[in-house]
């Protein structure tokens, strides 16, 4: 099996690999369904050693599962495009059809960020030429070996070109950009920003996924039951601890509302358990020298900022937990820090809310209160509203935006008969 990342050193390369790409999509014609077979297959592969450490991993195994993926094609595209039918839309047909090649710019900072974008394009029935971060080339290698042992005939790995070069390399950027029908951008402001300026076809297709944060928020009713308290506090655990909070779905704070006759301090107490047994299930691999300085300043920081905040955390750097009031979002640290903020009413948290809040996070015991916040996240631009716990489960849309739709072609069909 041939090594699907390749150390690229010229825009010919590039030029070569998305011409065999395209004549691929042209000519392969793989359902959706066969693509379902093949990463019901993948998400197996990966449940075994060497990847349960990885951050993302896990998520992405749920992803890949046919449970997973197929009420997100039905709802992007429909029934009949499972099997690649067209399907009536009053005296017309419509069907989709692949875009051709999609590239892929995934985010320097998610390890598993180079395969989850790849998938909606394959989904849509395209081939992908993908740029992998330096940071992210060991693990994507691991888990496309575990595709390309499932994928026997090699189907679905004849559509995957993955390129390794450095970001600086603005030759081989616009030599992908020119190559590709469609583009799935993601990351920060300065990345995203740069991938705007490249010289796209015009008729490309072009999504982008900029820079978010995210928070978590619960009401006295939820946060102060005992009985149910450890349970909701492995669900805030689970989502500190996936992606190191460098995702731009991971809760920088969490806002607990007050409530009468309830300590919060037994509360942060539980949560620091919690986060104490994540770390010890999920230790990290190692850890880069500025996120601990980052973590270290930002405990002394708060402390020394008012006398009233607190903070619960171990000698190590492993785990943060930064107590006070306010209703406005710290400024983030990552590295499972939480700033954890008492607050009177949940939505004065909203109110402050603007486009940069992606994901909510609620726990929340009243239905019609959720309701309620739900609707005023979403009018201050939040685009996810989810149980925490959840923060992370990648599905369309994201970022109010479908992912299988935009990668694809809805061709319509009006028969000469009529």
């Amino acid at each position: 099996m041939g090594d699907l990342i390749q150390a690229v050193n010229s825009p010919e390369e590039i030029s070569c690999a998305a011409r065999r790409l395209r004549e691929t999509a042209r000519e392969d014609k793989i359902t959706m369904q066969m693509v379902l077979d093949i990463f019901e297959q993948w998400a197996g592969a990966l449940d075994g050693p060497g990847l349960h450490e990885v951050p993302g991993a896990p998520f992405l195994r749920l992803w890949l599962r046919r449970s997973s993926l197929e009420p997100v094609l039905l709802r992007d595209l429909g029934p009949h495009a499972l099997g690649g039918e067209w399907r009536e839309d009053g005296r017309a047909r419509l069907r989709a059809f692949p875009l051709g090649v999609v590239g892929h710019w995934p985010a320097g900072n998610i390890e598993t960020q180079p395969v989850l974008s790849l998938t909606c394009a394959l989904l849509g029935g395209n081939s992908c030429l993908v740029r992998v971060p330096s940071g992210s080339v060991d693990i994507t290698r691991r888990i496309m070996e575990k595709l390309q042992k499932v994928d026997t005939t090699g189907r679905l790995s004849a559509r995957i070109f993955m390129a390794s070069f450095h970001h600086s390399r603005t030759d081989l950027h616009e030599a992908m950009a020119r190559a590709v029908d469609g583009a799935m951008i993601w990351g920060g402001a300065e990345a995203t920003s740069y991938a705007r300026t490249l010289p796209f076809l015009h008729g490309a297709r072009v999504a982008v996924f900029g820079p978010r944060i995210s928070v978590a928020a619960m009401d006295a009713g939820v946060w102060g039951d005992r009985n149910q308290r450890g349970p909701w506090c492995r669900r805030i655990a689970r989502d500190v601890w996936q992606f190191e909070q460098q995702a731009c779905s991971s809760p920088q704070a969490l806002f607990l509302e007050r409530g009468a006759g309830r300590d919060p301090g037994e509360f942060v107490e539980d949560l620091a358990r919690a986060l104490k047994e994540e770390n010890r299930l999920h230790p990290r691999r190692e850890i880069h020298p500025a996120l601990t300085s980052a973590i270290c300043l930002a405990r002394a920081a708060w402390l020394l900022h008012d006398p009233a905040n607190q903070a619960l955390f171990p000698p190590s750097p492993d785990w943060t937990l930064l107590m006070g009031t306010g209703v406005k979002i710290p400024k983030p640290t990552q590295g499972r820090t939480l700033s954890v903020l008492l607050v009177d009413d949940l939505l004065d948290v909203i109110s402050t809310f603007d486009r940069t809040v992606q994901t909510l996070g609620l726990g929340v015991k009243d239905a019609r209160r959720e309701e309620t916040l739900a609707e005023a996240a979403g009018r201050r631009g939040v685009d996810r509203v989810v149980k925490l716990g959840s923060m992370h489960i990648f599905s369309s849309p994201w970022d109010g935006v479908d992912l299988i739709l935009p990668m694809v072609r809805l061709v319509r069909h009006v028969p000469s008969q009529n």
